[in-house]
């Protein structure tokens, strides 16, 4: 009962038909090189810049292709550091070594994003730029994060995988940075089972995005935008393909009636929580600007949380985080520093491993926050009755727990 995948229907069905019925899954042109104008994918850039109010937008085809084709526009390789929560997916991780970089890990805060003061204390004559993470619907407290990054010559990334439709302070989540992606896999917001999008006001970030996804070109299409000005480099191939984008086309209308459903879900559970003594709400920078699709709170102690989560379990009720998301540090590349170039890999100059600052003891509020959450999914199908269930249930358990 999550968010797009639960309504894929007859709208994706109609675009995906008319796709196959033109014989041309590929964007740029079809059966016998004939011109493909206004084509699906581009359709999807225009909802894109519209929904986050940028000028420009980049389909691609998964949001960890989105986060390496952003790495690239941004010129990270070898050598250059950047800076991410140590509470993230492992794209966050992966596509900065892929491109040459080094991740540095940083806090989470009680918001679960990145502790703003992070950057202060990790930041190296090495270091590029800074990898937002907008951790499961609620966006990270930019301003601080925004301010303090400038100061030091450094750009801001946003990764928005999770988060598609929230906004800060008014403003859409993905048009505050220097660039920003969006992920439309299975278990997000908008699913096309694979795909993305990057998003960047930037006319130069914007063709360098392009191409770094398409081999190092730069087409008619994208000219016609904003023209060429950029050298060609060798780039990859993280092209949309027509399909995929036939199927964002039809998720991304769903977005705002989605939310506005999830949220007063979200108000009918907590209602029936009311406020507890002893327990905290992750705190939400801008509370008018979430999904509202997971609520966290958290217990006093991880025992607590641990009692909670098991008796709700039992009448019913889950609550673990709609993601697989934890500490970059327990995942076996962090363990052994394995990477695709394996003694060439970015994290070979240490002598010993692991290093100070890929341990579990360096982060000990971000574990400490892990360990005393609970997590309340809900999703678009559910009905005010069932929210309001939960709500009442995981208030007697809690106070149950405290007494």
């Amino acid at each position: 009962m999550g968010l797009g995948e639960c309504l894929i229907g007859a709208a994706e069905l109609r675009n995906v038909t008319q796709v196959l019925r033109g014989q041309t899954l590929f964007r740029y042109y079809g059966v016998g090189n004939a011109p493909y104008p206004n084509s699906f994918a581009s359709r999807v850039e225009r909802e894109g810049e519209k929904m986050h109010d940028v000028p420009y937008a980049l389909g691609v085809s998964s949001g960890t292709a989105a986060l390496e084709v952003a790495l690239g526009a941004l010129g990270v390789g070898p050598g250059d550091e950047v800076i991410i929560p140590v509470w993230s997916w492992v794209s966050c991780f992966s596509a900065i070594v892929r491109v040459g970089g080094q991740p540095v890990l940083a806090e989470v805060d009680d918001t679960l994003n990145l502790d703003p003061s992070e950057i202060e204390r990790l930041t190296t004559p090495r270091t590029r730029g800074v990898l937002v993470v907008h951790y499961q619907g609620v966006p990270a407290d930019l301003a601080p994060i925004i301010r303090l990054a400038k100061a030091r010559g450094l750009w801001v990334l946003e990764d928005n995988a999770e988060s598609l439709g929230t906004t800060y302070k008014g403003k859409p989540v993905g048009s505050l940075g220097d660039i920003a992606i969006c992920s439309f896999q299975q278990r997000k917001v908008v699913t096309t089972g694979e795909g993305g999008m990057v998003l960047t006001r930037s006319a130069k970030l914007y063709e360098r995005a392009v191409r770094m996804s398409d081999l190092g070109l730069y087409r008619t299409e994208h000219q016609a935008r904003t023209p060429g000005r950029e050298p060609m480099f060798p780039g990859s191939n993280f092209r949309m393909s027509e399909m995929t984008a036939a199927v964002a086309l039809a998720q991304l209308a769903r977005v705002a009636p989605m939310i506005r459903k999830v949220r007063a879900l979200r108000d009918a559970m907590r209602a029936q929580i009311g406020e507890i003594p002893g327990i905290a709400w992750r705190r939400i920078p801008d509370p008018k600007g979430d999904i509202g699709f997971e609520t966290y709170l958290f217990m006093p102690t991880a025992d607590q949380a641990r009692a909670v989560r098991a008796r709700a379990g039992e009448r019913g009720i889950t609550l673990t985080p709609h993601t697989g998301t934890y500490a970059q540090t327990a995942r076996e590349y962090v363990k052994n520093r394995s990477t695709h170039a394996g003694s060439r890999g970015p994290f070979q100059h240490f002598e010993t491993w692991p290093a100070p600052g890929y341990r579990p003891e360096d982060f000990p509020r971000t574990h400490d926050l892990a360990e005393r959450l609970i997590a309340i999914p809900l999703g678009v199908l559910f009905k005010k009755s069932e929210a309001a269930y939960i709500g009442r249930v995981l208030r007697e358990e809690i106070l149950r727990e405290l007494a």
